[in-house]
């Protein structure tokens, strides 16, 4: 069976997930609408949000790993960034590729700038090197706070007011965006259409840090090298512009698990996923598994009772000074 479905099926995907995210973020706007003009919140506060605090993930993993228990204050951060490091480790940088919605966004910008310019420029190796080393170099500060900072420290941080209304602070970033803000992602946005995913590539720690996962992942891109034909096809799409065609193992820490070299193979069978080298996974296998693992973490989160956040609208509003 020809694995070119496997594209028409992550695009889907990556919609679900996209207007997901903007329902959790309308249904928060909401929530905090209804906490600013002192009135009752007539929708509960989704959980979900707390996939936007990533820090918040880190540190409270950080605090759970060294005796701390989950941090009630925004819990769900914590079973996402959990949920997210496993995805990893199973499936590579998957997330990034089938459920970030900045990962969506990106791809779609580069994309439409292709089909426009009939191609996305890559920046000197050199200087490319050296861009990436923003993610890793931001990766590794926060990766050395939360391992160094005692759990005295960590729960200072995570039960501060600061912590506490991260998530108001961000949704305020976005609906009263400064003029720095605004410039920031003008660029961002600009860049994108021009340049394969600039900001995941030089700049998202979080990729970083799955990066550095999925070193230990069982499944990979491999490559049969009798049935290979050198045609070149598979590292011209690739989004992290990795050179598939000479790999035998693509374990590449930018690989986005993305399948775009397996599914614009012109060979049926030189490249496939496979799991400890050996067991084909089918692209649907695979799909399935990215969604049932991410939904997974949520799912055991809410039975856990390790979801929503013990801060009530009276303590928003308090913090929010209202």
């Amino acid at each position: 069976m020809s694995d070119r479905y496997v594209q028409p099926l992550r695009t889907l995907l990556q919609i679900c997930f996209v207007l997901f995210s903007l329902w959790v973020g309308f249904q928060f706007a909401r929530y905090i609408g209804a906490v600013e003009a002192g009135a009752p919140p007539t929708v509960a506060r989704p959980g979900g949000i707390e996939a936007f605090l990533p820090i918040s993930g880190l540190f409270g993993t950080a605090a759970w790993l060294k005796g701390g228990g989950i941090n009630p204050v925004h819990p769900a951060a914590v079973v996402i960034f959990v949920t997210i490091v496993v995805l990893a480790l199973a499936l590579r940088r998957a997330f990034c590729s089938w459920i970030c919605p900045v990962g969506a966004i990106s791809e779609w910008l580069w994309k439409l700038g292709f089909h426009r310019f009939r191609r996305n420029p890559a920046l000197p190796r050199l200087l490319d090197v050296a861009l990436r080393g923003i993610k890793y170099l931001l990766m590794a500060y926060f990766l050395f706070a939360a391992v160094t900072w005692s759990l005295d420290s960590l729960q200072g941080f995570l039960f501060s007011g600061y912590h506490a209304i991260s998530d108001q602070k961000l949704l305020s970033l976005f609906l009263r965006p400064s003029g720095t803000t605004l410039a920031v992602l003008g660029v961002l946005l600009t860049l994108s259409v021009i340049l394969r995913n600039p900001f995941c590539r030089y700049l998202c720690p979080y990729g970083a840090l799955l990066g550095l996962a999925a070193w230990l992942s069982p499944t990979a891109v491999q490559r049969d090298r009798e049935r290979c034909v050198s045609c070149g096809v598979c590292s011209q799409v690739c989004p992290a512009r990795i050179d598939v065609m000479h790999a035998r193992r693509v374990a590449d820490p930018e690989c986005l698990g993305c399948w775009r070299c397996i599914s614009h193979c012109r060979v049926q069978s030189a490249l496939s996923m496979r799991l400890f080298g050996r067991r084909v996974i089918s692209g649907l296998l695979f799909a399935l598994l990215v969604v049932g693992i991410f939904w997974g973490g949520s799912v055991i989160g809410k039975l856990n009772g390790r979801w929503q956040t013990m801060i009530t609208p009276d303590d928003y509003r308090q913090l929010l000074g209202r």
